[in-house]
């Protein structure tokens, strides 16, 4: 037991001196790998440290020559309007000289004028004096007053006109009979030729004033925004080397009046391109009806007849896009109320009356395009849907013969009155209305085709453009579309020439950023 005491009490010991001595060399070797660690750590921060400076230090004069580079291109923009300012300031103060001289030449002139003025007053004075001192002084001499005086002198004079008068009637009656027949036949001749030539072109053609810098602008690149313009508005558009005029043309009077007053907006917009001008067409077709409403008031006020129906004057208005055998409706439908009203005031019939029923006796015309019926009951129908009398009603139907006999006076007077309107020289011409019809019928028989959008005739008839639906017919069906147009326009039509088909299809995309 003791050796066993005395082993373990030695191990113990020999135990604890083997830890001392290995821990203070672990402890020593711990501290030397510790210096070490810190060392590779200071080492390690001073280059982090030194790489950071060094970025830093290239990010600041990147911004720094980003900054300058910013700083002058903003001085360099300053400059600019800076020195636009002063030309501006410098055409102000120019104009501001003008100006100035300007209002003192007008002062100067208005002073000028104010003495001028003064003047002549003293002048006028002066001359009525005069003549006042003469005529008190004429007066002393003959022993006759102002008056006197004149009526002496006017009777010596009438005798004398008198004379004379007789003398060259007496001559005039003689030449006039031996130059009446000829004279009659150059007159007529010369009234006739200005007829038609103003009844054709009104019928076909509309010419617009165009600045000429501004014609190629209408014209556009390769052509397209003239080519826009025509299939927009179905009119034909002729630019030529007439000064500053360009010329529209169409058999239709509302298509060539909506293209007269888009075109006028195009030019006084100056901003001519497709986009433009679609828009601008699209406006003018819809502020179109309230321009026919306000010709259809203009109408009535100028005849006399107020309290008409709103729709009544709108339908009046479309008169002035529609003709009768080469006449003018609207100018027709004018003339037949004056002439009833003269009429009726001789045969003291009913005045007001007669203006009314020849404001509405044709009025049918404006829709007859678009009804079924003749344009006598139409123009009843019209006037019944609207509250218009019976006896209104039999004078619209009788005022051509052997339809409805006529119940009153009035109804005679319209009758009457419609006839001369449209037997006078000059008033119809019934190869213009053949014409209007036949092209009519043109666009009528394209627009039957399944996937036509809108059809017009153009050239007076000589060819016919023909829109489709993009998403209907595809461009494979459009040569057959185009030759089935010209088989029913060869089957139903006679017509001189041949007729060119055009058919355009038009794709369309659009979408939307949002």
């Amino acid at each position: 037991m003791i050796m066993l005491i005395l082993g373990i009490v030695i191990g113990l010991i020999i135990g604890y001196l083997i830890r001392f001595f290995y821990g203070k060399k672990l402890l020593t070797s711990a501290e030397i790998q510790a210096k070490k660690l810190i060392e590779e750590s200071k080492k390690t921060a001073e280059e982090e440290i030194k790489k950071a400076k060094q970025e830093a230090k290239y990010i600041i004069d990147k911004e720094k020559l980003e900054f300058e580079k910013s700083t002058r291109e903003q001085r360099q923009e300053l400059l600019s309007w800076e020195k636009r300012l002063r030309y501006k300031e410098e055409n102000i103060d120019k104009k501001y000289e003008i100006l100035d001289k300007k209002e003192k030449e007008l002062y100067d002139k208005d002073n000028r004028l104010k003495q001028e003025k003064i003047k002549v007053e003293e002048e006028r004075k002066f001359l009525l004096q005069q003549q006042e001192k003469q005529r008190q002084m004429l007066e002393k001499i003959s022993g006759l007053t102002q008056e006197e005086a004149k009526k002496i002198l006017l009777q010596s004079l009438e005798e004398e006109v008198k004379t004379d008068f007789a003398i060259k009637l007496k001559k005039y009656e003689e030449e006039l009979k031996e130059t009446a027949d000829k004279k009659a036949k150059e007159i007529l001749a010369i009234a006739i030729q200005r007829v038609a030539s103003d009844v054709a072109v009104d019928n076909t053609t509309t010419i617009i004033s165009i600045p000429d810098e501004l014609k190629g602008r209408i014209i556009g690149r390769e052509g397209r925004n003239i080519r826009v313009f025509e299939q927009l508005t179905g009119v034909d558009v002729i630019v030529d080397d007439t000064p500053e005029s360009l010329v529209i043309s169409s058999f239709d009077s509302v298509r060539r009046e909506i293209a007269k007053i888009a075109m006028e907006k195009l030019i006084q917009d100056s901003r001519i391109h497709p986009a433009r001008i679609e828009e601008i067409v699209n406006k003018t077709k819809t502020e179109f009806e309230e321009y026919v409403k306000k010709i259809g008031e203009d109408l009535a006020i100028e005849v006399g007849v107020l309290g008409l129906h709103p729709e009544i004057l709108k339908l009046l208005g479309k008169l002035k896009f529609r003709t009768s055998y080469g006449q003018n409706q609207l100018q027709h439908t004018k003339e037949v109320a004056i002439i009833a009203a003269a009429i009726a005031s001789e045969f003291n019939a009913d005045v007001a009356f007669c203006k009314k029923a020849g404001l509405l006796h044709d009025i049918g015309k404006a829709v007859s395009h678009e009804v079924e019926g003749t344009h006598h009951q139409i123009s009843a129908e019209i006037a019944k849907k609207y509250g218009e009398s019976d006896k209104m009603l039999n004078a619209i139907l009788s005022h051509h013969e052997g339809i409805v006999e006529p119940q009153s006076i009035e109804a005679f007077i319209l009758s009457a009155a419609d006839a001369i309107s449209a037997s006078r020289p000059g008033a119809r011409q019934d190869t213009v209305e053949h014409y209007i019809k036949r092209v009519e019928k043109i666009e009528e028989i394209a627009k039957s085709f399944r996937g036509v959008e809108n059809a017009y005739a153009i050239y007076a008839g000589r060819e016919v453009r023909v829109m489709v639906e993009s998403d209907k017919i595809n461009d494979a069906q459009t040569a057959v579309l185009a030759r089935d147009i010209a088989k029913k326009i060869e089957k139903e039509l006679d017509y001189p020439g041949q007729i060119k088909v055009v058919v355009i299809r038009e794709v369309r995309v659009e979408d939307y950023a949002k």
